[in-house]
């Protein structure tokens, strides 16, 4: 028998958590293996444009990262999760519509620059 029960607020700040961290390794991982096969279904697709694709969510979280970082210092973390959560929904968004190879770089780009885990894990220690 578990004699642990969490407060309304602990239960509802475990799940926004969970659910951010989800949507993380959705955009990360999860679509890796789809988006070079139906990567070439798209108008102006090449090899080196779907990798691009693929890099451009990491290298927009490194190039983010330091600036978003001293921002949160200065506006506080809660705005920029939400900040950082709707531009990684706009992202979402425009990948998931594009029928154009450009789209998808530019859905991957946003939802690399609303990366969260670094400003997460200062709020949320784990």
């Amino acid at each position: 028998m578990n004699d642990f029960q969490m407060t309304p607020e602990e239960r509802k700040a475990t799940w926004g958590l969970g659910t951010v961290f989800s949507l993380r390794m959705l955009g990360m991982f999860m679509v890796l293996p789809v988006l070079t096969t139906y990567g070439m279904s798209l108008a102006g697709a090449s090899e080196t444009l779907i990798g691009i694709a693929i890099g451009i969510y990491g290298l927009t979280q490194a190039v983010f990262q330091i600036p978003f970082g001293l921002f949160s210092d200065r506006i506080g973390r809660k705005p920029l999760i939400v900040g950082g959560l709707l531009i990684f929904a706009l992202g979402s968004a425009i990948a998931a519509m594009t029928d154009s190879i450009w789209g998808v770089i530019l859905g991957r780009a946003l939802q690399g620059s609303g990366r969260l885990p670094p400003l997460l894990w200062r709020y949320y220690p784990i």
